[in-house]
């Protein structure tokens, strides 16, 4: 999925670009994708707690969406993460 280049117009912190430039990267064309935090951290070269702090802010702005995952044992998997339509939020923020 390419990313929409008004994301930078919402005034998000460098990280919270960052990590929803990588989410678009990784999406299906669905805009769903299921990277872990430590696997975002790894590949982006950030701790786990600025990759929490980075998907709390979009989630925050409504850029993306989290649904939890569980294995067939029920333990928990990494989420799945939907992108949101960049574009509103840029028109709801102006």
């Amino acid at each position: 999925m390419n990313v929409e280049r008004r994301i930078y117009d919402l005034g998000l912190p460098h990280r919270a670009v960052t990590v929803y430039c990588y989410l678009c990267d990784r999406s299906n064309k669905k805009g769903e994708c299921f990277p872990s935090a430590k696997t975002i951290a790894q590949d982006l070269s950030l701790s786990r707690r600025t990759v929490f702090r980075a998907l709390h802010e979009l989630l925050e702005k409504g850029l993306i969406e989290k649904q939890p995952r569980l294995r067939n044992n029920g333990g928990s998997s990494s989420n799945l993460y939907r992108l949101t339509d960049v574009s509103k939020e840029v028109d709801d923020n102006v």
